[in-house]
């Protein structure tokens, strides 16, 4: 297998954040008065930019407003709601086999870097990973296309060198405008058919075989030659050397 360079989404790919972001959306919701719609909806929330969320659950585009809603939210969240949360099992050994094979191992996720860091050491995944990439707190990089083509460029990354691992349709989106590969997985708050429909490259449906599904994906891309052979401008680089 080529070592490619394989960035992970984390909500719903390495844990599953369910009970931190409902409770805490449910807390926002509560202060402002808004009617809180079932869990279950609140879990659709997961993956895409939380702004976006807000607007739709307070049916609203004003900014002021939502902004509101997220400082609400991440006062409950920055103390109790990121550690409501659990690493998916089968996930650590995962990462560990695919270690082996990569060239670097990124996380790429629309929560915020402050958050996500604290969350990726709290689990002990650090060893894991080069550098955690998320989004600011004022909302610069919520667009996850944004923050893939910011990490592409700060690390030197070649888009046909990477694979996008991630359970949502916005991480095969951001995938897809960036000229990456896409693993989309079914352990996640995705279903099959949003995952197939964003343009997933190929589907894993448990961690245990995300090793074979790269190993696809590798061949599926070596029967296309534009995406397989650096472009002349860049001959051969794929990721800066390990910090």
């Amino acid at each position: 297998m080529s070592r490619n360079v394989l960035l992970f989404d984390l909500d719903g790919t390495l844990t599953d954040p369910r009970l931190g972001i409902t409770r805490c959306i449910r807390y926002a919701l509560d202060q402002l008065r808004v009617v809180c719609p079932p869990d279950d909806m609140l879990a659709s929330c997961i993956g895409p930019p939380l702004r976006r969320s807000f607007a739709s659950l307070l049916g609203t585009a004003e900014a002021s407003y939502i902004e509101e809603a997220m400082r609400l939210y991440r006062q409950r969240y920055s103390t109790e709601g990121l550690f409501e949360n659990e690493v998916y099992e089968g996930v650590p050994e995962a990462l560990r086999a695919v270690r082996q094979t990569a060239a670097a191992l990124f996380v790429v996720t629309s929560k915020p870097t402050v958050y996500a860091t604290k969350i990726v050491e709290h689990f002990g995944l650090t060893s894991f990973f080069r550098d955690v990439y998320g989004s600011e707190l004022d909302g610069r990089f919520d667009d996850k296309a944004d923050l893939l083509r910011h990490l592409l460029a700060m690390e030197q990354v070649v888009p046909h060198s990477a694979v996008m691992i991630g359970d949502r349709a916005v991480d095969v989106l951001a995938a897809k405008s960036n000229g990456v590969g896409c693993i989309g997985v079914g352990w996640g708050y995705g279903s099959k058919d949003e995952l197939v429909t964003a343009g997933a490259d190929s589907l894993c449906e448990h961690p245990s075989g995300l090793l074979a599904a790269l190993s696809k994906l590798a061949t599926q891309l070596s029967h296309a030659p534009e995406l397989a052979q650096p472009s002349s401008s860049d001959p051969g680089r794929v990721v800066a050397p390990a910090r």
